[in-house]
């Protein structure tokens, strides 16, 4: 047996349990060197936006202490793989590497160089599955092609991916170390976290990157919120959802460990009945779709699948007021606005809401999707390129799967429907507080009386609407009106 180091690269895969590469590395034998290579990405619909950079920064840390229990430690590095993994072959010796596979266009393009330049000269190379349930070259319709709807999909899917979630990797004891490590780069020095002004602190409050963070919160919603999650899912006032997202963006626990500890019945503390649970693994399976499409149509982060959205007649914004009013929730539409702050500060949106302010964007104020998709990118902790482009295209009626062209979001409705008594809106737009539940959702309907005593002064305190939302539905259904008859790729 060779006494050369092997490498082993993490990626989105920040964690020890269920990370197929490691275990790998580990079973063979050899000493190891992890890494960890910051890779220059700006201006690429993966590179990570700050909020999810200041995860990373968390993340990373977290991973660094927990390979430490393992007699090993994490090498940082920046630049380009190659030519970092070029340097640390050099530095150390190894012979090998190993990794987890990437599913953008440009990961896998950069991969597959990547591993051709390093068997050419003579090094072992390993890729593995840490990321998915079903890899997107493993399911495909009767005829070869790659799935376009997500029902059909899931239908397919569903039992490779119960199966999948049986096959974990298994934690290694230890990391055998090298002779010698190679010099790591400080975490601190790469300015993944804000310095002046600090925007970070709601992310602090709320939120605990790493692996350890991951499993607590995991636990939390089985044993507190599964059982009702069919219901409270929508229910953006109360605690009804995983939260478990930007852990997965950024691979602090896997979708195998989160499906498992989901569908399998019998643990202390899980209640949870055959509808709760299958609502919550149909939400793992669209994110196995989002990766789905990603990987088979990678232009899917900037174009419409339906290609008859390519000449979509958006509406001039020029001197971006309505863009920007959505962008800081003063659009006068409270669960709107709630929603937008709420990503602002927590670097987060409940899903029901992130539909209604993304149909908000592209259908009230008719500006193009694509400059919703880089804010919340931006902005949030979880941003995925699979998850964030897919949803985007499904709420502007281009993509995927796409929900029907003329549903237009009636945002007061929304909020009436499913904040009711205002938990939400009172949360994040305060200014609101003391509406009565009956107004809360259209505080410009609300008698002057009322907004008196409220404290509301309209246009002062809190915005009036930026547009009708009844005009702006039918100049919506127009614009969408003059792609009908255009015939889609």
């Amino acid at each position: 047996m060779t006494d050369r180091p092997l490498i082993l690269c993490f990626r989105r895969d920040l964690r020890l349990s269920d990370n197929p590469a490691l275990t790998a590395a580990a079973v063979s034998g050899r000493s190891i060197v992890p890494v960890f290579i910051l890779e220059g990405q700006a201006g690429m619909a993966t590179a990570p936006g700050a909020a999810a950079r200041w995860w990373l920064h968390g993340s990373l840390d977290a991973l660094a202490r927990d390979l430490t229990t393992l007699g090993s430690r994490l090498v940082l590095r920046r630049g380009a793989a190659a030519d970092v993994l070029d340097r640390l072959i050099a530095e150390t010796g190894a012979d090998a590497v190993h990794w987890n596979r990437r599913y953008d266009a440009a990961g896998i393009a950069a991969d597959a160089a990547l591993k051709a330049s390093l068997k050419a000269r003579g090094l072992a190379v390993a890729s593995h599955n840490a990321s998915l349930l079903a890899e997107p070259w493993t399911v495909a319709t009767g005829n070869g092609a790659p799935y376009r709807v997500f029902t059909p999909f899931w239908r397919a899917a569903r039992e490779r991916m119960a199966t999948a979630s049986n096959d974990q990797a298994a934690i290694p004891k230890a990391l055998p170390a090298p002779a010698g490590w190679p010099d790591s780069e400080r975490l601190e020095d790469w300015g993944l976290t804000p310095r002046a002004p600090d925007w970070a602190a709601g992310l602090r409050a709320g939120w605990t990157p790493g692996e350890a963070g991951a499993a607590a919160r995991l636990n939390r919603f089985r044993s507190d919120a599964l059982a009702h999650y069919a219901d409270g899912r929508d229910r953006p006032g109360e605690p009804g959802t995983s939260r478990l997202s930007p852990h997965l963006a950024r691979g602090d626990i896997g979708p195998r460990q989160v499906w498992h500890a989901v569908a399998h019945r019998g643990e202390a503390g899980v209640e949870a009945g055959d509808a709760a649970r299958e609502s919550y693994l149909r939400e793992i399976a669209w994110r196995e779709f989002c990766y789905h499409l990603l990987y088979h149509f990678p232009e899917m982060t900037e174009t419409p699948l339906d290609t008859r959205f390519a000449a979509f007649p958006w509406a001039a914004d020029p001197d971006r007021r309505h863009f920007s009013a959505w962008r800081r929730g003063r659009t006068g539409y409270p669960i709107v606005d709630a929603g937008m702050r709420e990503l602002w500060t927590t670097g987060w949106m409940h899903n029901r809401v992130r539909m209604v302010a993304a149909s908000f964007l592209v259908k009230h104020l008719l500006l193009p999707w694509q400059e919703g998709e880089a804010w919340f990118r931006d902005c949030l902790v979880d941003a995925d390129a699979a998850s964030n482009a897919a949803g985007w295209q499904w709420v502007a009626g281009c993509g995927a799967d796409a929900a029907p062209y003329f549903r237009v979001f009636n945002p007061v409705l929304q909020g009436e429907k499913f904040d009711a008594h205002g938990a939400y809106v009172r949360r994040w737009v305060p200014e609101l507080t003391r509406l009565p539940d009956r107004w809360l959702h259209k505080p410009w309907s609300a008698p002057p009386l009322v907004l008196q005593e409220a404290g509301v002064r309209l246009g002062r305190d809190y915005p009036p609407p930026i547009v009708d939302h009844a005009v702006a539905r039918i100049r919506a259904l127009a614009a969408y009106d003059t792609i009908k008859t255009r015939r889609a790729a």
